[in-house]
Parts: C-alpha cells; structure tokens; sequence
C-alpha cells in the first residue's frame, strides 16, 4: 500500500513536470513577439510582461515538484555523502519534519488565504494598463505549494523505508 502511494505522487510530479515543461513555448513565442513588437514594429504590447512573468513563475513554481522527484535540487552535501544510506535517510526524514513540512503547511495555508483575498477583491495587476486579475496565478502558487507537499511526502516515505527497512 505504501509503495503505491509512493508511486501514485510520484506519477504526479512525473506527469505534471512534464506537461508544465511545455510552458515555455508559449512564454518564449510571447518574448519573441514583444521584441519584434517593440523593435522592429515600434509598436510594444501592454500584455507581454504580465503574460511572459506569469508563465515563466508557473513553469517555475510547477515545475518545483518534478524537480524534487528527479532531485535536482541544490544541496550541500559533504557530510551527507560519505554516510551509509541509512544515515542519509536519517537526516532527511530529519529534515522534512523539522522544516520542509511545517513551511509547505504555512506556504499552503497562507497562498489559500492570499488567493481567496485575491478573488474577493478583484485584485488586478499594477504593472502594465493591461491589468489582469492576478487571483489566477495566486492559485498557480497554492497548486505548486500542494505538488511540492506531496512529493515532499513521498521523499520523506522513501527515506522513512530505507531508515527502517535498509532498502527503499
């Protein structure tokens, strides 16, 4: 049962990875546009920031989960790495009880309420006089905030089976 609640997150993080991938198509075709807009037709859009730094923050923070499964995220190891693989387990059960799992709680928690504030105030965009709404892309944040928790609970079942097992 473990094991396929494991393997269930994972497929997640895989499959939403891989299809957030695609993003930065459209965010470069964007880019490439608004160049050519700007400099070519000496006409600028008032849509391209907004649209370029939304795909890129939810390509971003999607993607976050997809890099956690992969782990490629940055990480210091050179004690860490000259342990046995129960001593690396350890420290990083360790290490998603103490601070990966309280900050994605509060990061949930708090995107709910940012988003929902969000909504209700039919909070717009500053940045450019296309003003879009921005609860959208708070949304993306909270979305990200529950992929990355779940995968950080599927690390944190990996490391908690080979802590006790021996062997993932």
């Amino acid at each position: 049962m473990l094991s396929s609640i494991i393997h269930n997150i994972d497929a997640i993080s895989q499959r939403s990875g891989k299809w957030i991938a695609w993003l930065v198509l459209p965010n470069v075709l964007a880019l490439v546009y608004e160049v050519i807009a700007r400099y070519v037709l000496q006409r600028p859009t008032i849509w391209s920031y907004e649209v370029t730094y939304f795909f890129y923050g939810t390509h971003f923070l999607i993607g976050a989960a997809f890099v956690l499964f992969v782990k490629g995220h940055i990480r210091i190891d050179v004690i860490y790495m000259h342990l046995p693989p129960r001593g690396q387990a350890l420290i990083d059960v360790l290490g998603y009880c103490i601070l990966f799992f309280p900050v994605m709680i509060a990061l949930i928690y708090g995107g709910v309420e940012f988003t929902v504030q969000s909504f209700q105030m039919g909070e717009k965009s500053g940045a450019s006089p296309w003003r879009p709404h921005l609860y959208p892309f708070k949304s993306v944040l909270v979305i990200s905030f529950l992929l990355l928790f779940l995968q950080g609970l599927s690390e944190f079942l990996k490391n908690l089976t080979i802590l006790l097992k021996g062997k993932e």
